[in-house]
């Protein structure tokens, strides 16, 4: 089974839970032992990836990764300093809120001949930014003005052009160091008008937020920043369960 299908198995049942994992942050022993604590304390997925690249050892975590898991892993931001033959598959990510050309199509090019090399399952994905509060680090490094965190209508409008374009899943985000989460009103907004997967990250500081996050609409919950900050088994476990219990059947 595709990853992708995996992935709308999972969200035709529930809302799931991704835990985001910053591979350039962490040493190999850390990197092991964070997976496998998300895994074990119920995690449906790890996303590995990061707006910066410093100590080169992107490829040789996610392969630790890879083989002490056995939930999804998946490259996040699947652009060309981010692609490797060691994951189950790449969110392929288009900034179709940026009016940066290299962000909506030129990070794409560069990294379609890798992806083919490596057979690699990409996900197309119309990845969201939402203003949060704060100037994040996907903000800056992209160079893209965020949607304001009031403005459903337009960020309705950016997620069915999205889909019509032939992408496969929403990832709204308020980036890394988001003040505040996306809006409750604009989750629902937009799941109200496409039928396409969403996901949902930044800012989710607390289960109860996230639990918040998918009742509106959100499919998969992602936190990264509150677990690098402390990988507390008791607490994975907390937003897992949150996220769980919200069921879609």
């Amino acid at each position: 089974m595709k990853i992708y299908d995996k992935l709308l198995e999972l969200a035709g049942k529930r809302a799931n839970y991704f835990c985001l994992i910053d591979p350039d942050k962490l040493n190999a022993e850390e990197v092991v032992r964070h997976a496998k604590t998300c895994e074990e304390n119920g995690a449906d997925g790890l996303l590995v990836g990061g707006s910066l690249m410093i100590h080169n050892n992107f490829e040789s975590n996610l392969k630790l990764i890879k083989e002490n898991v056995k939930i999804p892993v998946l490259i996040f931001p699947g652009i060309f300093n981010f692609v490797s033959p060691y994951a189950d598959a790449l969110l392929l990510l288009s900034v179709i809120t940026s009016r940066n050309p290299q962000m909506l199509i030129g990070e794409q090019v560069r990294a379609a001949p890798l992806i083919k090399y490596y057979n690699l399952e990409a996900i197309g994905t119309a990845y969201m930014l939402i203003e949060s509060g704060n100037n994040t680090s996907v903000q800056y490094m992209s160079n893209s003005l965020p949607i304001p965190h009031s403005k459903s209508d337009i960020a309705v409008a950016h997620a069915l052009a999205g889909q019509y374009l032939g992408m496969k899943i929403v990832y709204l985000d308020a980036g890394s160091g988001a003040k505040y989460p996306v809006s409750n009103e604009m989750i629902a907004a937009i799941r109200e008008n496409v039928s396409i997967p969403i996901i949902l990250g930044g800012g989710i500081k607390t289960p109860e937020v996230a639990a918040e996050k998918a009742i509106a609409g959100a499919d998969f919950i992602v936190t990264g920043n509150v677990l690098e900050e402390n990988c507390d088994p008791k607490l994975i476990k907390e937003f897992a369960d949150a996220i769980h219990n919200i069921r879609r059947q």
